[in-house]
């Protein structure tokens, strides 16, 4: 399956696409051994702890993969990747995915990119909706469009894992839940409304790519807090329209 992707997807043995440098050095490895490239967030994300935690990213639409490609550049070491679709043409354009991927399998695409950026990060990848009976990491980012999906997910990794992020997005309003505390894990389950009560449609049916990355870096700016020991901000809103952003 694996050498089929990437004949699909013309890429080398490895999965990566490299491209020589003046320097002589290539792309996934840096012109210099010695450089830290996490030198300019060290305040910000603590490395040491962020490599020992194995986060799972269920669901790699608009949202979910801008997470993973998010994850893989602040230096996440091991990522489990959640979702049973394939790329298609629309997913270029609101999910920033590429021409070549399109009919590929959206977790082989976004393992590829992910490797591109980190290629000693371990990507493991479920091809799959995700089911009670697959295993999760401490941190678990949820990006899927409907809330009885976040229901049954919540319910299944609540009692396995420490740190829970919800992304949801409607046009241009973003909203992030965040749970890292007994307190949200009480105050979450009041999210999950009825689905009569929701809006027709699923929540990604009106998306930006723009918007996408908002909401995936508010989701691992929770994240960030949660390992400096800084409580988690846990219903965060923002309306890029109107200009307002609220935390409760």
């Amino acid at each position: 399956m694996t050498q089929q992707i990437m004949a699909e997807l013309a890429l080398p043995p490895g999965g990566l696409i490299t491209r020589q440098w003046d320097d002589g050095s290539e792309d996934g490895e840096p012109s210099s051994p010695g450089a830290d490239r996490f030198v300019r967030q060290q305040t910000l994300v603590p490395q040491t702890r962020l490599q020992d935690i194995r986060a799972t990213v269920i669901g790699l639409g608009a949202i979910g993969r801008q997470v993973a490609l998010q994850l893989a550049a602040i230096g996440c070491r091991k990522v489990r990747l959640f979702d049973f679709d394939q790329v298609d043409h629309t997913n270029r354009t609101t999910q920033g995915y590429a021409y070549r991927e399109v009919g590929i399998a959206k977790v082989w695409a976004a393992r590829t990119q992910m490797l591109a950026i980190d290629p000693d990060m371990r990507v493991e990848v479920v091809e799959d909706r995700y089911r009670a009976k697959y295993p999760v990491g401490d941190a678990v980012f949820c990006c899927v469009d409907s809330i009885s999906a976040r229901a049954a997910i919540w319910r299944s990794v609540e009692p396995r894992c420490r740190f829970w992020a919800d992304g949801r997005m409607l046009g241009e309003t973003i909203r992030v839940l965040a749970v890292a505390d007994a307190t949200g894990r009480s105050r979450y389950p009041q999210t999950l409304f009825a689905p009569s009560e929701a809006q027709q449609g699923r929540c990604t049916s009106r998306s930006t790519i723009y918007a996408a990355g908002i909401a995936a870096g508010l989701m691992l700016h929770q994240l960030a807090r949660w390992l400096r020991d800084l409580p988690a901000d846990f219903d965060t809103t923002f309306n890029l329209l109107a200009g307002e952003y609220t935390v409760l």
